[in-house]
């Protein structure tokens, strides 16, 4: 299989025309949703390093546990892998197609990540055996509808009862084994750069509280119903190699996986996060998920922060995002091409810090 032409895509951002009022609040139903319901990386990272039984890893296995990346990857042939990944949590907003459409594009999200482009998606399924039918019925309708813009078609799928609601996907893809975007594809000198603001996290823990407006709520909610197809398809068209996607563990978590991954050293410029309207102010206020303590202690031992940094950026960098977007390593001489070809795309990006050297320390992060 030879090189493709781009694929076309249609990138589709419903807004909320006009309030929507519940007859059943979803969030009602749950302690805490979107990726802020994660386990925390280190607790994850202990529990599968004492995982046995698993036994060696054939080599057309690209990701795996072995070589972790943002979805497993198996190589079928010289110039075409299958890519694997689900997703699923409990909701973060009380509007049923929106829930079915954030929890989409979140699980769509790891096969961009990797550089693939979506076949087809299985609905992993968990609700009150009470639970309206149209509720149900607008959960899966908004996380079809989300699918097909992803180019793929949602297949089928599994539901159980439980009295907290759990909606995800478990997504199939398929790349060029040689053009994946991988968390090791870092190299020194690479400029970082971010295609979606920071801070979801943070809005919707205070909407829980009644402190965030409801205009930098419904901001926060259109956001994470953007895909990161567009995005994906320019990095891959300009051969980069480095990116993962800002989910749960935060941008830092996130970053430090890459670090690792690609034995650098991340550099960032706090000032230059960017931070959707309100996060900051509530992060200010003391307003902070649960899932950010859990990643403050998985990049605690790597982390350097500069003496000037602000507290609310710091928990800015370490808010955990639902359907956030994609971080990706540059290499110089790409820079304004990419750039420019994501404006044109309609996705907007910033220049949120650089790859350095690990200098014998071990990978390592740094909040300037």
């Amino acid at each position: 299989m030879g090189r493709s032409e781009p694929r076309p895509y249609h990138r589709s951002v419903t807004t909320l025309e006009a309030p929507r009022l519940p007859a059943f609040r979803l969030t009602d139903l749950t302690d805490c949703g979107g990726c802020a319901a994660k386990l925390g990386a280190d607790l994850l990272a202990d529990a599968l390093s004492g995982l046995s039984g698993a036994g060696p890893e054939p080599e057309e296995l690209l990701a795996g546990l072995a070589r972790a990346d943002d979805a497993a990857v198996y190589r079928l042939s010289d110039d075409l892998a299958v890519i694997g990944t689900l997703d699923f949590f409990p909701p973060l907003v009380d509007d049923a197609r929106t829930f079915g459409e954030i929890a989409a594009a979140n699980a769509l999200s790891d096969v961009f990540a990797m550089g693939g482009r979506v076949l087809f998606a299985l609905s992993i399924a968990a609700f009150p055996e009470d639970l309206p039918r149209d509720v149900l019925t607008a959960v899966f309708d908004g996380a079809a509808a989300k699918v097909r813009d992803a180019g793929g078609t949602l297949a089928g799928g599994h539901t159980i009862h439980d009295p907290e609601p759990k909606y995800g996907l478990a997504v199939i893809g398929a790349a060029h084994p040689d053009r994946l975007l991988r968390k090791g594809g870092a190299r020194v000198g690479d400029t970082l750069l971010l295609t979606k603001p920071l801070g979801t996290g943070l809005l919707v823990s205070g909407d829980r509280q009644g402190r965030t407006s409801p205009a930098d709520l419904t901001a926060a909610i259109d956001q994470m119903r953007i895909l990161n197809r567009a995005a994906a398809d320019v990095f891959v068209g300009h051969g980069i190699r480095g990116a993962t996607d800002i989910t749960g563990f935060g941008l830092l978590g996130h970053a430090l996986e890459m670090a690792r991954a690609s034995g650098t050293r991340f550099v960032f410029e706090a000032g230059a996060l960017p931070a959707l309207g309100g996060a900051l102010a509530l992060a200010s206020a003391g307003v902070e998920t649960g899932g950010a303590a859990h990643n403050r202690r998985f990049v605690s031992s790597t982390l350097e922060i500069g003496e000037d940094v602000p507290e609310e950026r710091v928990v800015l960098a370490h808010d955990p995002q639902t359907s956030g977007g994609l971080l990706a390593a540059i290499p110089g001489g790409v820079l304004d091409a990419v750039r420019a070809a994501l404006g044109d795309a309609g996705v907007e990006s910033w220049i949120v810090g650089r790859v350095e050297a690990a200098e014998g320390r071990g990978p390592r992060l740094h909040l300037a």
